[in-house]
């Protein structure tokens, strides 16, 4: 995701100096938390929901009759029994709603749905030191975790680098850090007990109250359930003795990107890669533990996930607009490079003492350096300052497509990759601007849904416009590197993190773990009260994942095909891919740069 030095492009040295201490001074003042993704016209009824980024894949409102904000997993067994009773499809949501596939939606978006909101289910129930477990409400956020698991001298090893993420939106996404090493980078495999709600028969009083520890069978496949289990209302984790941790960015040039990949995760634990395809360039992130007694307190403070001027955002965002509208690659090109090299010389947000950077290695421990995201922090400035990708503001609007690689045919797909940046050199400044391709490392786990084997997760992020029939610039390469991923190497998607196009067919690609899902969905939810029309779609139990209808590709709602899912008005048609054959994507007529 990008940031407001992005505006710094157009500017001479002294207006960059004079807008770096202007936002400098926004984003250590103030900021507007995110709003709750749920909204209701009468009381707790007549709802909506969307995801922290205003928009699903389909833009489509998702609605439900009634909300419910449970404050005790009583409550929230009373709520369940009682819509079961009633025959109420139900959908668990989160503080911040940050899934951008439609995880959330009740009943495929219909008005009789119920919303169960864990917000106010965010209480941290036992630390037990001597064990080192800790035992928490699925409202409970990545950052509270992390913090009142140091306060006991005790860490969580890996997690996502966004600490505004729920307990319970974890579980539900498979939701992941970077390593190679140990259980892996998937918060879920640290998990030795939970506790779910799910609807139950009358004998049982319409709900059924399922705590699954170590050795049941079915906890693996509520570590991973899409929601559609129940709700989780506890989860257990066995934590580690609090530990500190050493990091160095290196810059290189990728031109071994693929044999070193592997590589590279192997040597260091808590390893990642930014990769830059257009600009030839990757930044590795040399990051392991190192001895308690090593001085230092360093402090990871992310800077894209730090409150950043609206104005600022306003701008970067028209400058975007305008460079889609006049196919002006060289100008995003030129944009990419001025954030990269700008994150790079600010350490992209380290600190040796949590105030300055001074330079590597960043020392400090691990809780400090594990997640940020202080863009959640502050008390309401009537949004002078937000979360860049806060939809209430003209700020960041995006797609993002993440899938996980096998570590087996990562060098042949970063090669891929590398053969389509030859054919169109500036193709992926686009994703560089919302600095480039995240590599993360992650293992295979016992999860039904988790991952099948060791892999890379490639994390893609790039422009999306307003309006859903424009094409963007170079969409036939980023189109193609999605079907190359998903079709050629049969890349597994992140459940939380994709349009629909990735998860056609997903459910086959986890062979006899699949069926194992299904099965133990059909024993919890045998009504499928907790299941909607997509979730059905997304898991093969229904057709009609593919949402076919004029510009249906360009929004990831579709594949291309012969009759022209690319809105031809717009001059574009659907054609083979550069280099998959079996690709076809959206191609601008009469088009160098396509």
């Amino acid at each position: 995701m990008r940031i407001g030095y992005l505006l710094q492009r157009s500017m001479s040295g002294q207006q960059v100096l004079r807008l770096n201490c202007l936002m400098l001074l926004l984003m250590v003042v103030c900021c507007t938390p995110p709003e709750d993704p749920i909204k209701c016209s009468t009381g707790n009824s007549n709802c909506t929901i969307t995801n922290s980024y205003g928009a699903f894949p389909d833009r489509s409102v998702c609605r439900a009759s009634t909300t419910a904000y449970p404050t005790t997993e009583e409550e929230l067994i009373s709520i369940v029994a009682n819509a079961t009773k009633d025959g109420l499809k139900m959908k668990a949501a989160t503080r911040f709603s940050h899934s951008i596939p439609k995880l959330v939606c009740p009943g495929g978006g219909r008005e009789e749905g119920l919303l169960i909101s864990t917000k106010n289910l965010n209480k941290v129930l036992n630390i037990d030191q001597g064990a080192m477990t800790m035992t928490v409400e699925s409202g409970v956020t990545l950052r509270d975790l992390i913090s009142e698991a140091a306060k006991a001298k005790l860490a969580l090893p890996y997690a996502p680098y966004w600490w505004g993420l729920t307990i319970g939106g974890m579980m539900g996404t498979g939701a992941h850090g970077s390593t190679l090493w140990g259980k892996g980078s998937s918060v879920h495999d640290y998990v030795t007990g939970l506790t779910i709600v799910s609807p139950g028969s009358a004998v049982d009083g319409f709900v059924k109250v399922r705590r699954l520890e170590e050795g049941d069978e079915e906890l693996n496949a509520a570590k991973v359930s899409l929601g559609v289990l129940g709700v989780i209302s506890q989860v257990t984790f066995k934590l580690e003795p609090l530990f500190k941790r050493s990091i160095t960015y290196i810059k290189k040039n990728d031109s071994d990107l693929g044999d070193e990949v592997i590589s590279f995760g192997r040597k260091h634990e808590f390893g990642d890669i930014i990769w830059y395809p257009s600009q030839e360039k990757a930044v590795y992130r040399v990051d392991d533990r190192v001895s308690s007694n090593t001085s230092g307190d360093g402090l990871y403070d992310f800077i894209p996930f730090r409150p950043t001027s609206s104005l600022a955002l306003a701008l970067i965002r028209t400058t975007e607009d305008n460079q889609e509208s006049l196919d002006d690659a060289n100008g995003k090109c030129t944009g990419a490079k001025l954030v990269t090299t700008t994150l790079s010389t600010s350490a992209y947000g380290l600190t040796n003492n949590g105030v300055i950077f001074k330079g590597y290695p960043v020392i400090g421990y691990h809780h400090r350096l594990q997640a940020s995201g202080t863009c959640l922090d502050s008390n309401n400035d009537a949004k002078i300052t937000a979360c860049a990708w806060d939809h209430r503001i003209k700020g960041e609007f995006f797609h993002q497509t993440t899938f996980s690689v096998a570590l087996s045919s990562v060098k042949a797909f970063i090669q891929d990759i590398q053969s389509l940046v030859k054919l169109e050199p500036k193709a992926l400044c686009g994703v560089e601007l919302y600095n480039g391709i995240l590599m993360r490392y992650v293992t295979s786990s016992t999860a039904y849904l988790g991952k099948q084997e060791d892999a890379v997760d490639f994390d893609i992020t790039y422009y999306r416009s307003k309006d859903p029939l424009a094409p963007r610039l170079y969409e036939d390469i980023l189109e193609e590197i999605e079907q190359i991923a998903v079709i050629k190497y049969g890349a597994l998607p992140h459940w939380g993190k994709n349009r629909n196009v990735a998860f056609e067919g997903a459910l086959k690609k986890y062979k006899k773990n699949g069926e194992k899902f299904l099965n133990v969905k059909k024993i919890y939810d045998p009504l499928g009260l907790f299941s909607s029309e997509w979730s059905d779609q997304v898991l093969g139990v229904k057709s009609g994942l593919s949402i076919v209808k004029e510009g249906c590709a360009l929004e990831g709602l579709c594949r291309c095909s012969e009759d022209a899912h690319c809105a031809p008005t717009k001059g574009y048609l659907c054609r083979p891919g550069k280099l998959f054959k079996e690709a076809r994507v959206c191609t601008r007529l009469n088009s160098k740069k396509h």
